[in-house]
């Protein structure tokens, strides 16, 4: 009796938690173009990110979903940190909804019923999808079918401990016995990593008359308090925008928590007033208190942000670690790839910065060596998060974009070698040339400067020129050529001076080539309208915001 009660009770919490991963994943994945374009366009303001955050949430159902769509906005410069509050908000509220499903299933419907069709029609999408969005519409539907099937038998389970073992036996006498039950959904909310999972089971125990209200209540606080782990977690070692807005969360879900525990009182008075079952009432409890949350907090979301801007920093540049790649964002290959995007951004700066001080410097640069290997962690970072989108489930929007952003990786690496190798080969090149052909030398490094101050503002109208400039670039490196070669027949520099000026400037004009092709292939990978959805003349045509 006690092996097929534990069975019923773990078997039926593995198909609850594979439930709501088939479900969050396959709403994510489905969205995931359109939680995109919602993110971008429906967050200008605080009170329209929150509304956002809980249409998004509720749809996918993962409040830690959202925050990682936050954190790659945020990252990708689509997004203020005060816009992104005013989503967490939402998002919280969106987590109610959970609540309200295993009412109304656990209240009104007959769970088989509704639960084998899903599963069925959820693998018959999933199988007739190759890769199609109806694949992932297929993997939300056999999820919410998993998950009913869950409830029904947890619920079963339940009855057949009521019995045995009874938490009802800790009564409200004191403040230890709220901890307790708010001790207990923390728990289940830390173990399983979802808050939405915790709560549902809260609300199914509660349904089977095994916890009482008061129990039920703490523990929902509990859960909205838990939920705050996730976050925690997952910023370990990630951006600073990152813990801005996982900080962000946690304020407010701990706020929210402190302020329910003075409303169970409340609660338990409006309760008994009305004619609710257990479930509705706490979903409704659950709904209010996180409500309450958000008239309290909204008003001081600027104050919130300056607050985070103090005491966490804004983002500083460190010598070849990543400032966009988090490990949160490829949950989403969407924003996985946005951030990868800006990355290679960052990568293109610090990549054409080197290349102009290499032509200042006439490839001698004192911080060369401290740069290149900068660059090249930056470059093997860049190459191992790209590894890691590989073996994603990669939308094919995204699958195609791949391959060009390691076609820039390579464009801005060959610049970096071809320095590199320069500054080793004619460390002791004789740069003096005689007549007319030192000004043609003059204009030429000219020329290749304005090329690279031009592909570091993609935003520029001159950006669009930049394919005629490199043209321009070849017909006056031809030009010095001739220049060079007649002066070595004319005997005027020395032949091996000759052969040493053709080398430097010929990989010089190469090296400029490869910084504007890595630039115009980055360019490319996004739509120019999103890159610089931000960009003015006074914000020097920039394609990220200034910080």
């Amino acid at each position: 009796m006690t092996f097929s009660i534990l069975a019923g009770l773990f078997g039926g919490l593995g198909l609850f938690l594979l439930g709501m991963r088939l479900m969050t994943k396959g709403l994510r994945n489905a969205a995931g173009p359109a939680l995109r374009k919602i993110l971008s366009n429906w967050t200008k303001t605080p009170f329209r990110g929150l509304f956002s955050g809980f249409m998004i949430t509720a749809l996918v159902q993962s409040s830690s979903a959202i925050t990682v769509a936050v954190i790659g906005f945020v990252n990708a410069g689509l997004m203020s940190m005060a816009q992104s509050v005013g989503v967490i908000f939402g998002s919280n509220i969106g987590t109610t909804v959970t609540g309200w499903i295993v009412a109304a299933v656990g209240v009104s419907v007959k769970v088989k019923a509704l639960a084998l069709p899903l599963i069925g029609i959820g693998a018959l999408l999933r199988l007739t999808g190759a890769n199609t969005r109806r694949k992932y519409i297929g993997d939300a539907l056999t999820g919410f079918g998993i998950f009913f099937l869950g409830i029904e038998i947890l619920q079963s389970s339940f009855h057949s401990v009521e019995s045995s073992i009874n938490l009802a036996a800790f009564t409200f006498g004191n403040v230890f016995d709220i901890v307790i039950f708010v001790f207990i959904g923390f728990l289940l909310t830390l173990l399983m990593q979802s808050s939405s999972a915790a709560m549902a089971l809260v609300l199914t125990a509660a349904m089977s008359g095994i916890v009482t209200m008061e129990s039920a209540a703490a523990a929902v606080i509990g859960t909205n308090i838990g939920t705050t782990t996730t976050a925690l977690f997952s910023v370990i070692g990630a951006t600073f925008n990152a813990k801005k807005v996982a900080a962000a969360h946690i304020i407010f879900n701990l706020g929210t928590g402190i302020i329910a525990l003075f409303l169970i009182p409340v609660f338990l008075l409006v309760s008994q007033s009305f004619d609710f079952n257990m479930a509705a009432s706490l979903a409704i409890f659950h709904t209010s208190f996180n409500l309450l949350g958000v008239c309290v907090f909204l008003p001081f979301t600027g104050q919130l942000v300056s607050f985070l801007d103090r005491h966490i920093g804004r983002e500083m540049a460190e010598l070849g670690k990543p400032r966009y790649l988090d490990s949160n964002t490829l949950k989403t290959p969407t924003f996985a790839m946005d951030a990868l995007f800006m990355e290679l951004g960052s990568l293109g700066e610090a990549a054409r910065l080197v290349g102009q001080k290499a032509i200042t410097s006439k490839f001698r640069h004192k911080d060369f060596i401290k740069d290149k290997a900068a660059l090249d962690n930056l470059i093997l970072a860049i190459k191992k998060y790209c590894v890691k989108m590989q073996h994603l489930d990669l939308p094919e929007s995204v699958a195609d974009k791949l391959p060009k952003a390691l076609r820039v990786v390579q464009y801005f690496q060959k610049l970096i070698t071809i320095v590199d190798d320069v500054s080793k080969d004619h460390a002791l090149l004789n740069h003096q040339i005689p007549g007319t052909a030192a000004a043609t030398a003059r204009n030429f490094r000219r020329e290749i400067r304005d090329i690279l101050n031009v592909a570091h503002t993609p935003c520029a109208p001159e950006f669009a020129e930049l394919e005629k400039l490199l043209k321009d670039l070849h017909v006056h490196y031809n030009e010095l050529k001739e220049a060079l070669l007649r002066l070595g027949a004319q005997g005027r520099i020395d032949l091996n001076q000759m052969v040493a000026l053709l080398d430097y400037y010929s990989r010089m004009r190469v090296m400029c080539e490869q910084a504007a092709k890595g630039t115009t292939h980055w360019a490319m990978i996004r739509d120019i309208d999103i890159t610089c959805s931000t960009a003015t003349e006074n914000n020097d045509y920039a394609w990220k915001p200034k910080e």
